[in-house]
């Protein structure tokens, strides 16, 4: 082994002074599913529900022995990297300065400030996050702090490979295959540094988002490029450029390897997740478990761990989730329909739905006098294919409609 293995175990001792191992469990459920032997490594059971404390423990803990002077510290985020370093100034008795949105929900603001509590002090500005970046990038130019990044760091990528070493001392031996989501890289980075060094013959499959396919464009290219548009749907993971240092432990990443989850399909996921196992994870920490789906002749039989990331969900959230789901399912569609202004139509239309299908949205759109009115029309069924004979009973009773379900633009104005 090279000198990062034994750093990175080095790190994860160092970690037990915040907090004991996170569990690795072996899944009943998906492992009977698929044919494997399945386990779920539970990042989101750490004190700040994520990996990145982990990280932002050990860049602290390297600048602080290499320069104990340093004592402040600022980083821009407005979710998990901003707890776990907040949780790191307390720990060290540093000051930490962290930049959010000003769009930032305040339940995030809320425990960043509770994990942080006198050392931390919260700065809300920008719409957009770049805005935030900058006006952070710009406060350390101005006082002398120093910027901690949430995954272009060598340091952050060494604490984050802690998640591999527990892996293996957890599990007695080197795993088949380890899955793990990708947002800007550092998780996967430092995991797949760790296993070409502790165990080279564990594979990795790495996931991102759908809507924030960071890796795929950059191994595509052979660098790191910055996505013209981010789905922020997955938001632990919906990074728009991956990081250069994360980029060069990932470069030689198969495209096969790399996959890419469909929003609305994660949402199915943690539905499940919580509704069965009562396991909440945020969309994130939700993705390697997710890919299984796509996996499933190549895992059958075969020993693999899934990163569960991060467990930081609002529920305030959960009847977006359950929508996303449903429209992914096929159980929930959208549609606009042209119903005729006259007496009996709606009777006439209502009478034309099957016993499982039932009206969730009806919303007139246009309400100035004509012959036919646009109603954008919201139906939930029990089966895809009740569509198909509702849709064949609409048309020939001489209705029109238009299904929107999957028309992005209409969905984000109407839906």
């Amino acid at each position: 082994m090279t000198a990062f293995a034994p750093a990175v175990r080095d790190a994860m001792t160092a970690l037990r002074d915040l907090f004991e191992i996170t569990p690795l469990q072996r899944n009943d459920l998906l492992s009977q599913r698929y044919g494997a032997d399945i386990w779920i490594k539970r990042e989101d059971l750490t004190p700040v529900r994520s990996y990145k404390l982990r990280g932002a423990f050990n860049a602290m803990r390297k600048i602080r022995s290499a320069r104990p002077e340093m004592r402040s510290f600022v980083c821009a985020s407005a979710g998990n990297h901003a707890q776990g370093m907040a949780y790191a100034c307390r720990h060290f008795g540093v000051e930490g300065t962290i930049f959010m949105p000003v769009t930032t929900p305040q339940q995030k603001i809320d425990k960043t400030r509770m994990f942080g509590g006198s050392n931390v002090e919260i700065v809300l500005t920008g719409d957009y996050f770049d805005q935030t970046l900058a006006a952070a990038q710009a406060f350390c130019t101005r006082q002398g702090a120093l910027f901690l990044s949430p995954f272009d760091d060598a340091d952050v990528i060494e604490g984050q490979a802690t998640v591999a070493a527990e892996i293996m001392d957890q599990l007695g031996q080197a795993p088949d295959l380890v899955i793990v989501p990708v947002g800007g890289g550092g998780l996967s980075a430092g995991l797949t540094r760790y296993f070409a060094e502790a165990a080279p013959r564990t594979g990795l499959r790495y996931v991102e988002p759908e809507g924030g396919k960071s890796l795929a464009a950059a191994v595509a290219a052979g660098e790191p490029v910055t996505l013209s548009q981010v789905d922020s749907f997955v938001d632990g993971a919906a990074v728009a450029r991956l990081g250069d240092l994360t980029f060069k432990a990932l470069a030689a990443a198969e495209p096969a390897h790399v996959l890419a989850a469909p929003e609305n399909r994660i949402c199915g996921t943690m539905l499940e997740m919580l509704n069965v196992e009562g396991i909440v994870l945020e969309p994130a920490g939700a993705l390697a478990i997710d890919a299984l789906k796509d996996l499933r002749d190549e895992i059958r039989g075969r020993t693999v761990v899934c990163v569960a990331s991060g467990g930081n969900f609002d529920f305030e959230r959960l009847p977006e989730v359950k929508e996303r789901s449903m429209r992914f399912e096929g159980v929930k569609k959208y549609f606009i329909l042209r119903l005729p202004q006259r007496p009996g139509a709606l009777r006439e239309f209502l009478s034309l739905l099957g016993p499982d299908d039932d009206v969730a949205r009806f919303e007139y759109l246009k309400k100035s006098a004509r012959n036919f009115g646009s109603v954008l029309l919201g139906i939930e069924t029990k089966q895809p294919e009740n569509f198909t004979a509702l849709l064949a009973r609409l048309e020939a009773a001489s209705f029109v409609l238009r299904d929107i379900t999957h028309d992005e633009s209409l969905a984000e104005i109407l839906i």
